[in-house]
């Protein structure tokens, strides 16, 4: 690795890892938050219960003076006294022949008659539910009754009748429908608590704002969220959304930094320019039927995209088919493999590279582990770790160290082998040197340390992410697209970019 690096990345270690304590601080931080918010709720439940009964009270003390005023109430006053003079008579009769239980007794019969007030109550409430549910269903649209599968069936059929575009055209209808009548409600739900105590109504604005997408935040919550802190927007932030928007300002004519990267041979000059260790390449572009017959080597699609068209040469006859996890025991399987490729689009262009194998064990033709850096100018909060062999599994790991869930490869996860200090500092400092707010920056991890893949700026499926992740990486997103700002502002050159950018 060169000076600079070892300059500018000196203290990044340090940081890194003696963050821990940091670390413990703010997840103890955020359950107190947690905890805060449960218990705001709970009062805030509470008090509404309070304010439900007052007002029956209110109503009953109301209905007991107009029978006070009534004449009939007037009129029975000797009855009632007479009544009274009865009961008390009765209760001390009882009160005399029963024994020493007696009150227990009668603290029984209370709560047996309250414990059946409180049953009718119960069922009364079920009764009105269910009556609200039937409402609700009668005026929603035939569309938002069906299940997932009900839907896709029927987009199914739609698309063999000849109708898929009449159908898509209801279904975002229903959609929109849907999607306006509850955003109505919630945006309703929120201006219920304004004039509300504050602890209360920042609760339900962040209640709110978890139920609405970016676009559906209405100006007021946003308004309260720049002037009160307790009221976040950070359920608005959103990986997903920023990689969108990334591809969208590439179609409007954007000349995005990170992906002039994508080219894999251009890519290598960059990282020649770092002197950063990576795999050899061949010099020419070849077409499926003149791949050289050698041994050791890589063959994958100049302009590829994941593991399609990639193909792992150990010998002639063991040549492991990477996106079919299949072994070809033939070079002639392998064109006619490749002729698949092309045919079925997995890769557009008849343009192949080789390059060098690299092993993480050489005797058993165990080929290297992928590490990839999901890196925001000069920061790396999320890394995957990939084995590909006997089976692919997954691992995803944090900054520090700790085995985590996104919502992705769930059902083909493992352990992992990790990564170490050194590893995540260099792929912190080369992100550092491209003027883009996000890259995944992919390694190979070989038997002697980890050797450049290639760079990634914008990984498949980015929208499988659960949605924390989504909200966590969204933040890591915005994040950096301000540090950048803030350096371009400041003058950085971006040296080793702009002299990449001039050999292209």
């Amino acid at each position: 690795m060169n000076g600079e690096f070892r300059n500018n990345h000196k203290n990044s270690a340090t940081e890194l890892w003696s963050n821990d304590r940091l670390v413990e601080l703010l997840r103890v931080q955020e359950e107190l938050q947690e905890l805060e918010k449960t218990l705001v709720a709970t009062v805030l439940k509470k008090e509404a219960q309070l304010k439900k009964l007052q007002q029956e009270n209110k109503k009953v003390y109301t209905e007991i003076k107009s029978i006070e005023l009534s004449k009939k109430w007037r009129y029975s006053r000797p009855l009632r006294e007479l009544l009274a003079t009865q009961n008390k008579l009765a209760q001390s009769f009882k009160y005399l022949s029963r024994s020493g239980n007696a009150e227990k007794a009668r603290q029984c019969e209370e709560l047996q008659e309250e414990n059946f007030s409180l049953k009718n109550k119960l069922k009364t409430m079920e009764a009105q539910w269910n009556d609200e549910k039937k409402r609700l269903n009668k005026s929603m649209p035939a569309s938002d009754k069906l299940t997932s599968d009900q839907l896709r069936n029927s987009m199914k059929s739609a698309k063999k009748d000849g109708n898929i575009i009449e159908a898509i055209d209801s279904l975002i209808e229903a959609k929109a429908l849907s999607d306006n009548r509850f955003n109505d409600s919630l945006k309703y739900a929120a201006k219920l608590f304004k004039n509300e105590k504050r602890e209360y109504k920042h609760l339900v604005y962040n209640k709110v704002l978890s139920g609405l997408k970016i676009e559906e935040i209405p100006e007021f919550l946003v308004r309260t969220a720049e002037s009160e802190s307790t009221v976040s927007l950070k359920q608005a932030s959103s990986f997903n959304a920023s990689l969108t928007v990334r591809s969208r300002k590439r179609q409007l004519g954007g000349n995005l930094p990170e992906w002039l990267l994508d080219h894999k041979i251009a890519a290598y000059r960059f990282i020649d320019d770092l002197e950063i260790k990576r795999p050899w390449i061949s010099d020419k572009v070849y077409n499926y039927t003149n791949i050289p017959k050698e041994e050791g080597i890589v063959i994958k699609p100049v302009d590829g995209a994941g593991s399609r068209g990639v193909y792992l040469v150990f010998t002639g006859n063991n040549i492991k088919d990477i996106k079919r996890g299949r072994v070809l025991e033939h070079w002639d399987e392998l064109k006619e493999s490749m002729e698949e490729d092309l045919d079925s689009l997995w890769v557009e262009q008849d343009r192949w590279m080789t390059e060098e194998l690299m092993m993480e064990d050489v005797e058993k033709h165990l080929p290297a582990r992928d590490l990839k850096f999901y890196c925001f100018y000069g920061k790396v909060p999320l890394i995957l770790e990939i084995e590909r062999f006997p089976e692919v599994k997954y691992c995803w790991w944090t900054k520090n160290g700790e085995r985590i869930k996104t919502g992705k490869y769930e059902n083909q996860l493992f352990s992992g082998k990790g990564f170490s200090q050194n590893e995540l500092e260099l792929a912190a400092f080369i992100s550092s040197e491209i003027p883009a707010p996000f890259i995944r920056i992919d390694f190979l991890k070989t038997n002697s340390g980890v050797v450049f893949g290639e760079f990634t700026p914008k990984p498949g499926n980015y929208d499988e992410f659960n949605k924390q992740t989504d909200n966590w990486l969204g933040d890591c997103f915005l994040d950096a697209e301000l540090r950048l700002a803030e350096d371009l502002l400041n003058g950085k050159q971006f040296f080793h970019y702009k002299n990449f950018v001039k050999s292209l």
